[in-house]
């Protein structure tokens, strides 16, 4: 969020167009109605784990007010994770994001350069509830999703 005054938890972030603002995370609906949002004020007090990392805790703050009532999640690159989306499940949330993938606990065989993929294509990975798709495109896109059944093709001899 921009903003011009003076404050001392104000950012810089070189890649956005206003370089200087208030990071702000929040948690909306479909229309864009917040049910809740926390200001990043420096580095938590709290460090994180080897199991949790600082993102994975900030969604789980998040996530306390519809904990348990099975909704459904998208998140970008930054928050997705494995281990997120294994945590969100058992509290009865979906996940769906784009994911980095070189991600700690993400396959290691679908890398760029693992699959030989031509545009259009689409690989997918299933680990108990939780899939991994690469799609590419111009780039490599890499999806993990909780969401639904996996997609299963019958191969007839």
């Amino acid at each position: 969020m921009l903003y011009k005054g003076r404050v001392v938890f104000r950012q810089y972030i070189p890649k956005k167009h206003k370089r200087f603002g208030i990071k702000i995370y929040k948690l909306c609906d479909s229309l864009g109605y917040t049910y809740e949002m926390s200001m990043y004020l420096g580095k938590p007090r709290q460090h994180a784990t080897a199991q949790i990392t600082a993102t994975h805790r900030m969604t789980l703050q998040l996530i306390r007010r519809v904990n348990g009532l099975g909704h459904k999640i998208f998140m970008d690159n930054y928050f997705t994770s494995p281990a997120l989306s294994d945590d969100l499940f058992q509290k009865k949330i979906n996940v769906c994001g784009t994911v980095r993938h070189d991600r700690h606990r993400m396959p290691r065989d679908m890398g760029p350069k693992s699959l030989k993929t031509k545009r259009g294509d689409i690989a997918t990975q299933v680990r108990g509830t939780l899939r991994a798709f690469p799609w590419k495109d111009r780039q490599d896109v890499y999806i993990l999703t909780n969401m639904d059944a996996p997609l299963l093709k019958e191969i007839s001899p």
